[in-house]
């Protein structure tokens, strides 16, 4: 694709946004009809190609990036933030091997999830299907572009994208990229739309799109996910916040709930998996928390807790009641002695965001009693929070981290970005 061409990519850049972005609903739509009845094997070739396009455009998604991190720079974002949109070679280069990742998973439409026959002889099928045109707005990071739109064509879904206002353009060459290679593979590029303008009307004008976009999916803060749910009747898949715990039991190994905690905070502490909150039991605490509070402290981590945390470790800052319910995304977490088991779920299930919490314990009791009782998306015995992913999932990439309980629920990936049909079968029968 030439330069001159990627210039003249469709775009909302006018006055008339809501008429614009109208315009690009209802040509992905007729371009996601073609998308839909397209073989597997057209879709993965399109993933494929979009993958070897994006290596090649390497240098300039870089040069495009780099202008999204003097634009976030110069608006104050948190480290955090800023680290969210940078993009790197590896990170590149993990977009492309996630898109090819999805293009060798199993194609998901046309399963059939259900097959019986009525003693009337009518034979009856349940067939996953696509959704439809699924918006997704997202913020600062640029490699959503790439895993949202990747699971979209490969559940035969077109796609609407709005990154943030912070990365248009390196989420804008992104989705150039994809859009050439449906062309390369012989399928409509209109079916991905990358909305390439700063206005917030463009939001506004996504959620009003009822008829042309079928299902929302925001990723990013609380005010983008609240804005969502109060101004569209477009159905959504979100969640809210990522307050992820982790829980050290009294039969924890010392040294696994010190590198657990220390890599569910401090691995990357702007990813929504990113732990936010330790429990630990009373009857180790005294032994065991100085030892993880050195090794949060050698990574440049704030520690806040309760009185009794306080009282185990001078470091340990006073705790504020909204700290048990704050997502950081930055290098804090908060500590908070608990009883035992119970009393963690409880408070889990009392102040979490219902996304994802883990146990560290070698009593198979106490886990099974955790993992039953945390009402979450996902639950964990023994591992760090960080592999709340869909790649570690074995999903290729994933559209977020669902923690609703309608539709899809966890990491989103091509199989939940699917519905399904009836198909029934009958010889000339009649209802009598």
């Amino acid at each position: 694709m030439t330069a001159a061409r990627a210039q003249n990519e469709p775009d909302v850049a006018g006055k008339d946004v809501a008429g614009d972005v109208r315009r690009l609903a209802s040509a992905a739509k007729d371009a996601g009809r073609i998308l839909a009845r397209a073989s597997g094997d057209a879709r993965d070739d399109a993933l494929r190609k979009a993958a070897n396009i994006i290596r090649a455009r390497q240098d300039e998604i870089l040069t495009a990036n780099g202008k999204d991190v003097v634009f976030g720079q110069a608006r104050n974002l948190s480290a955090a933030m800023i680290d969210r949109l940078t993009l790197t070679p590896d990170r590149i280069e993990a977009m492309a091997t996630g898109l090819e990742t999805v293009a060798n998973l199993p194609n998901p439409i046309g399963s059939i999830l259900a097959d019986w026959e009525q003693p009337n002889g009518l034979k009856f099928q349940r067939v996953r299907v696509p959704l439809g045109v699924i918006g997704i707005i997202y913020e600062s990071r640029p490699n959503v572009t790439a895993d949202a739109g990747g699971l979209c064509l490969k559940s035969g879904n077109a796609a609407v994208l709005r990154g943030g206002s912070e990365s248009i353009h390196s989420s804008g060459l992104i989705g150039d990229c994809l859009r050439d290679g449906l062309e390369a593979a012989g399928l409509p590029r209109d079916c991905i739309q990358a909305i390439k303008t700063r206005d917030r009307a463009a939001v506004g004008a996504m959620l009003t799109a009822t008829g042309l976009i079928d299902i929302i999916v925001p990723r990013g803060g609380r005010s983008l996910i609240e804005r969502v749910m109060a101004e569209t009747k477009i159905p959504i898949i979100a969640h809210l916040e990522g307050i992820c715990h982790i829980y050290v039991d009294r039969a924890a190994d010392p040294d696994m709930a010190r590198d657990i905690t220390v890599n569910a905070k401090m691995r990357r502490t702007g990813i929504c998996g990113a732990a936010e909150t330790l429990l630990i039991d009373k009857t180790i605490a005294s032994a065991q928390l100085p030892g993880i509070v050195d090794a949060l402290s050698d990574k440049g981590c704030e520690v806040r807790g309760d009185a009794a945390a306080q009282g185990i470790d001078s470091r340990i800052t006073p705790a504020s009641t909204e700290d048990w319910e704050t997502e950081y995304l930055d290098a804090i977490i908060s500590v908070k002695v608990v009883n035992d088991v119970e009393d963690a779920v409880a408070h889990i299930n009392r102040h979490g965001s219902e996304h994802t919490d883990s146990i560290v314990t070698e009593d198979d009791a106490a886990a099974e009693k955790f993992l039953s009782e945390v009402d979450s998306a996902i639950v964990m015995h023994n591992a760090s929070t960080q592999f709340a992913d869909g790649g570690e999932f074995g999903m290729g990439a994933e559209i977020g981290i669902s923690t609703g309980k309608l539709h899809a629920r966890g990491p989103v990936g091509a199989e939940e970005l699917t519905t399904y049909k009836y198909v029934v079968r009958g010889t000339g029968q009649v209802r009598p």
